[in-house]
């Protein structure tokens, strides 16, 4: 299953895996542009992780547009709240709000903030981005859904450089503990970190050594082959006795010649140049309504100027 009508049990629609490269591809676009217009924000990891995020949200999770709040649906957890725009995306892709709406990114009183905010934005599980503690959250409402006879699953999206956190390890160590077999952990391994290479700040490896330890079972992909990236969070939703990690190979910046593998762009927005360079690499420059989608976010900082203006006292 996947975007599923809630009522009914129906599938919303059944993505192909062809579908899915072409939306990751275009959900890349639109990150990249409300990047731009919010002058900030982290485009390495929001492109390395797209194409996981369209498999999940497009084909895999169980969750329903229509009743974000569905008591069965499937949880997914940010644990790196800084990539925030592609969990933004792959709600609006799947139908959850409109994709035009992403481009207020990070602007005062906008739902889409750098970081999410569960109470702003219906889809948004938990509030994140102090990152390690997002294995923790996962880890609770997996255990919450065993002890209450659900049967959903709990995914939490985490970055190999948050692997650094101890408290990573306290919630693996718990979730090997119960057998949580409906917990999926997914590592975003890009290798780059905001200070350089992972290996060099404080090296995390060998990853699937160390979870397996734990009692997890591993699983490691390619994690920009949209096949492998499908098959695997499917089978990851059948293991009995035991959570699942996979382990994700991922490239920083994917797509983007001029991002790619640079850690100078964990935590870097492309001005409109870059943004065009870009969006001409990616083969969107003509797919995407690039100047009206920069047009409805000058529109919303004029609105929240004049709210502001209008609520500031005059002498």
């Amino acid at each position: 299953m996947a975007l599923t009508d809630s009522t009914t049990g129906n599938v919303i629609r059944d993505y192909s895996i062809e579908q899915l490269k072409d939306a990751a591809n275009l959900m890349r676009g639109y990150d990249l542009i409300a990047l731009c217009a919010a002058g900030s924000g982290h485009a390495g990891g929001t492109l390395s992780v797209m194409d996981i995020t369209a498999a999940l949200y497009l084909k895999v999770a169980n969750h329903d547009p229509q009743n974000p709040s569905w008591p069965d649906r499937d949880r997914i957890i940010w644990s790196t709240g800084h990539n925030a725009p592609s969990l933004y995306l792959g709600l609006a892709v799947a139908g959850f709000c409109p994709v035009e709406d992403v481009m207020t990114l990070r602007k005062l009183g906008s739902p889409y903030q750098g970081h999410p905010h569960w109470l702003k934005l219906p889809g948004v599980e938990v509030s994140t981005g102090s990152l390690g503690q997002g294995l923790s959250i996962a880890v609770g409402m997996a255990l919450a859904a065993k002890l209450d006879g659900k049967h959903h699953k709990t995914f939490c999206l985490m970055g190999d450089g948050e692997q650094q956190e101890g408290q990573i390890w306290e919630a693996a160590m718990e979730a090997g503990h119960f057998h949580l077999d409906n917990l999926i952990g997914i590592i975003d391994c890009n290798r780059p970190q905001i200070d350089g290479w992972v290996k060099d700040v404080m090296n995390v490896e060998p990853l699937a050594a160390k979870y397996s330890s734990f009692g997890w079972e591993v699983l490691r992909i390619d994690g920009h082959d949209m096949n492998h990236v499908a098959d695997a969070l499917q089978q990851a939703k059948s293991a009995v006795g035991r959570p699942v990690v996979i382990l994700a190979d991922t490239v920083k910046g994917e797509g983007v010649s001029f991002m790619q593998g640079q850690a100078g762009w964990h935590g870097k927005a492309p001005n409109y140049e870059e943004l065009t360079r870009a969006l001409s690499e990616l083969g969107l420059s003509e797919r995407i309504p690039v100047q009206q989608l920069r047009d409805k976010a000058k529109q919303y900082q004029v609105q929240v100027e004049q709210k502001l203006d209008a609520a500031m006292p005059k002498f």
